[in-house]
């Protein structure tokens, strides 16, 4: 009887075998038709589970991640989604170790074992925190806007800001000093609108509207010291193109430099980086708050000459015991009219890399499909090898992680409408690594939530306000006027 038992036993879990895992496998050289695309990628050890799915109508899918201490196996019908806790697990064992993915698909009734791929677990750490602005693409129309927190370990948002709870006033995206979440501003527009300034973890709302010659803070940045903030204020004018292949053009008509002290209340201003023949954008301070980095062009008029409109990278002095601008301009990057123009610049965090955009021409890259990302290294003047980095369409709106090991940005490689945060691996040396896009717990998110990510900043930690914070500062503060 045991004998028998034993026999029925063997027999059915050879034909369960037989049927789970036959031996027609068929072998492709293929990488797998998965998305996102996480082939052959860097990723950091304290990053959220890399779910992902197929779109090829597999009846069942399997996934194993074998690594040197830790081995996990996932299936399911369409998409893999990984246990976080398991997870977890596995990439702190695997930290430092290159582990190998075999995907196996079964479609048709047929099993295809796809050719493995490899995952580069870092032992260097993204910051736990992005936030981002989340907004339909609709050019001059929009309907609802938040500024949103997501903790890049595991699967948690959070709403900064709504503007549901402002009177539906326009938002700008939020920055911060240093990836420092008690450093950083955004500007909230309406009637009751300001710059709203997180310094310390106590909120301020600052009237920068019309600051200079009529003219708004736009784009801006804090000083390491968070003391100071540096803007460019601008007179932004879009337009629509009338050519199909094109969408939405936005240019300065005017737009100069100004620090702003926040401890005296005070505008300080330079001769050398204001005035009507030059336009002056996209100021960020240097890693150790001594130069302020900015884009400037020659003033033409537009929109007639807008293709002609390029952009240089330049630098100017910062002194933050007396708090004055210096009395020289270096040029960094010279573009004239034959060449790129550039936008963006972002020092990381040790001094040693300024990532910045170039496109054909102009000052609003993220309607550029022509918009690439580039890399200067500080130390030794040579720009740097992006191209795994790049697509086809606009890759722009950058930010360092605080070890400058990691930098996020906006992709349109998707589709070319909707901007989706990809993450990017930065050696010592300045190789680039192939990017990833930010893992969501249902892979199918993207297709059905119809959001950009602008302007995605890295956070070392949560930030200290919620929306009922920004919608009590709104309705209930004045705002604070500067001379």
């Amino acid at each position: 009887m045991n004998n028998l038992r034993y026999f029925l036993y063997l027999t059915g879990f050879l034909l369960f075998i037989s049927c789970e895992n036959p031996s027609n496998v068929q072998v492709s050289s293929d990488l797998p038709p998965i998305y996102p695309d996480y082939t052959n990628i860097t990723i950091p050890c304290n990053i959220a589970p890399l779910n992902f799915l197929s779109r090829n109508a597999p009846e069942s899918i399997e996934a194993v991640i074998k690594g040197q201490n830790e081995q996990i196996k996932v299936t399911g019908k369409d998409k893999i989604q990984f246990s976080e806790s398991r997870w977890k697990k596995f990439i702190q064992a695997e930290q430092g170790n290159t582990v190998d993915v075999q995907i196996t698909m079964k479609i048709k009734g047929q099993w295809i074992k796809y050719r493995s791929f490899q995952w580069e677990i870092s032992k260097d750490k993204i910051d736990q925190y992005l936030t981002y602005r989340s907004i339909e693409p609709g050019f001059e129309v929009w309907y609802k806007i938040q500024l949103c927190e997501r903790n890049l370990e595991n699967f948690s948002v959070r709403a900064l800001a709504d503007n549901n709870l402002t009177g539906e006033s326009c938002m700008n995206c939020h920055i911060l000093g240093s990836q420092n979440p008690n450093l950083s501003f955004f500007h909230l527009r309406g009637k009751n609108g300001g710059t709203v300034l997180n310094r310390g973890g106590k909120l301020r709302k600052i009237n920068t509207q019309a600051i200079s010659g009529g003219k708004s803070a736009t784009y801006g940045n804090l000083h390491p010291s968070g003391r100071y903030g540096v803007f460019s204020a601008n007179t932004v004018i879009p337009e629509f193109h009338t050519l199909a292949a094109k969408k939405l053009e936005v240019y300065d008509k005017a737009s100069d430099l100004l620090v702003l002290d926040f401890d005296e209340n005070r505008i300080i201003r330079s001769p050398l980086v204001s005035g009507d023949d030059k336009l002056e954008t996209f100021p960020v301070f240097s890693a150790d708050g001594n130069r302020i980095f900015y884009c400037v062009a020659p003033a033409k008029p537009l929109p007639d000459s807008i293709k002609q409109l390029k952009y240089s990278l330049c630098s100017i002095p910062f002194d933050s015991q007396t708090g004055q601008f210096g009395n020289r301009i270096d040029t960094l990057i010279y573009m004239g009219e034959n060449d790129k123009s550039v936008s963006h610049p972002k020092p990381s965090p040790d001094g040693r890399f300024l990532l910045y955009c170039i496109s054909d021409y102009g000052t609003f890259p993220i309607w550029h499909r022509d918009a690439d990302l580039q890399m200067l290294d500080l130390h030794s003047g040579k720009t740097l090898d992006l191209q795994i980095v790049n697509s086809n369409y606009s890759d722009t709106y950058h930010s360092w992680s605080s070890n400058s090991r990691w930098f996020v940005f906006a992709s349109k490689r998707d589709d070319g409408l909707y901007g989706k945060p990809y993450f990017c691996y930065v050696d010592s040396n300045g190789t680039a690594h192939k990017p990833f896009v930010l893992p969501q717990k249902d892979p199918y998110y993207y297709d059905y939530t119809l959001k950009s990510f602008n302007i995605p900043e890295l956070s070392t930690g949560k930030l200290p306000f919620s929306a009922a914070d920004i919608e009590r500062i709104y309705w209930k503060e004045s705002a604070e006027q500067f001379k």
